[in-house]
């Protein structure tokens, strides 16, 4: 580990000497992930991107995607785009992006299973705001917005999330 990983606690996520509460999914922690179980997957995942809103704010980094409404995430395993990035239309089952709750206007992508992805493994797990302070999300980790905006002005290149063994139930 180095200082520019974050790393999932039982206090909460630590980054850059400072620990942010946080959420994680319904499913707990788990080292055998699977699609629809709501756990957080056991692994060092590296930061692969980061998507949002430019409606509703200013680009956050300077290697930030803005989305869009056609924006969408496949989360079908039947799907040959299974957890990548599609555009609407889009026959397959799959989460918006541009949501009309603010859950999704600022994203980090992680490689969990991507790009090349096993089908049933698991999509998406990303990290975003909380819906509210310990209201679980569907695998993904959840901060403050204000915590998840201070974390994006300052990771870099080498960026890794680092969810340990030692937490899987």
């Amino acid at each position: 580990m180095t200082p520019t990983d974050m790393v999932l606690t039982r206090m909460g996520l630590r980054f850059m000497g400072h620990v942010f509460p946080c959420t994680i999914g319904r499913g707990g922690v788990r080292s055998d992930k699977r699609e629809g179980d709501g756990a957080t997957p056991v692994g060092t995942h590296r930061i692969v991107g980061c998507l949002y809103r430019p409606d509703r704010m200013a680009r956050p980094c300077d290697w930030a995607v803005p989305v869009g409404p056609r924006d969408l995430w496949s989360d079908d395993v039947r799907d040959d785009d299974y957890n990548l990035m599609v555009r609407a239309p889009h026959p397959f089952s799959h989460e918006a992006l541009c949501r009309a709750d603010p859950l999704y206007d600022l994203v980090l992508l992680t490689d969990w299973n991507w790009p090349r992805a096993e089908k049933g493994r698991g999509s998406a797990i990303f990290i975003h705001r909380w819906r509210a302070p310990g209201r679980p999300t569907e695998g993904c980790i959840g901060l403050n917005p204000v915590h998840l905006r201070w974390i994006v002005e300052r990771i870099g290149f080498q960026t890794r999330l680092i969810v340990p063994q030692s937490l899987a139930g």
